[in-house]
């Protein structure tokens, strides 16, 4: 866990001065949000459950509705300590222009985890495919793969509260790829070219610390904070693909604060 983590700053301090000769990083954003959840669980037989999820998220320091999605899924329980899943999700989100933009979302994942005491520690990987519309497809991938992996340890306090922390990486798999040179006489790019979709990098750190409240057999509440790191590539050609307008890295770091429900029978 600390050689992951070791890894993690470092490529959090690398990137900049590695893109800053490609683009401009700008300064970095801040935001605010609330995301409120609720879950459906239901046991089909012996570690095999079905599950259905809805969320909403606002945003803009809690000042408007950004994100809603909802999804489906299955998960098998092979052994205590391994367990995978797959599921769907539709997401309607908000852009930077206040248009509803919608995607689907399919993914598959694994965990492993043991238990030392009251201590459980686990891996998990998600691998997501996510298919959206895009207008111009030189400056996003309309089909984008990311592979997600979270480290997470939590605390049996009681037979009610089960207190936890989590720290996640994201990286995109298929982003953009072009070559350009940059002129500084006139301040623009030449001799750009597409290069296909085979770009991959960190552009996520996630950490979050919360709660899982079991009111009963079948109501459980989580309680968290959470706090998003992202760098994203931002790509700026014109239609035909022949000319690199900007090329930019969007900083930003998002806090929130959420209350998940689940009710499994």
């Amino acid at each position: 866990m600390k050689k992951r983590m070791t890894l993690a700053c470092i490529l959090l301090t690398a990137i900049p001065a590695l893109t800053n000769a490609q683009g401009t990083a700008n300064d970095m954003e801040t935001d605010f949000g609330s995301r409120l959840s609720a879950t459906l669980d239901k046991k089909i037989s012996k570690g095999f459950h079905w599950f259905a999820e809805g969320e909403i998220r606002a945003s803009d320091n809690f000042t408007d509705l950004g994100r809603y999605q909802a999804g489906t899924g299955l998960t098998y329980k092979i052994s205590p300590n391994f367990k995978i899943g797959a599921g769907y999700l539709f997401i309607n989100k908000k852009n930077s222009s206040d248009i509803w933009k919608p995607r689907h979302r399919f993914y598959g994942d694994a965990s492993v985890g043991f238990n030392s005491g009251n201590w459980r520690f686990s891996v998990k990987e998600r691998l997501q495919y996510t298919h959206r519309e895009v207008g111009n497809p030189y400056q996003s991938n309309p089909n984008s793969l990311t592979l997600k992996s979270r480290l997470k340890v939590s605390y049996k306090a009681s037979s009610a509260l089960t207190p936890y922390g989590y720290i996640e990486f994201r990286n995109v798999l298929n982003d953009p790829a072009c070559s350009a040179t940059w002129n500084t006489a006139n301040q623009s790019y030449s001799d750009y070219s597409f290069e296909g979709y085979n770009d991959a990098y960190l552009n996520r750190v996630r950490g979050s610390l919360g709660v899982d409240w079991k009111l009963d057999k079948r109501n459980s509440i989580d309680f968290y904070l959470l706090g998003d790191y992202c760098y994203d590539k931002n790509i700026d050609t014109n239609a035909e693909g022949t000319k690199l307008k900007s090329l930019t890295y969007e900083r930003t770091f998002k806090g929130w604060l959420g209350i998940g429900y689940k009710f499994s029978f």
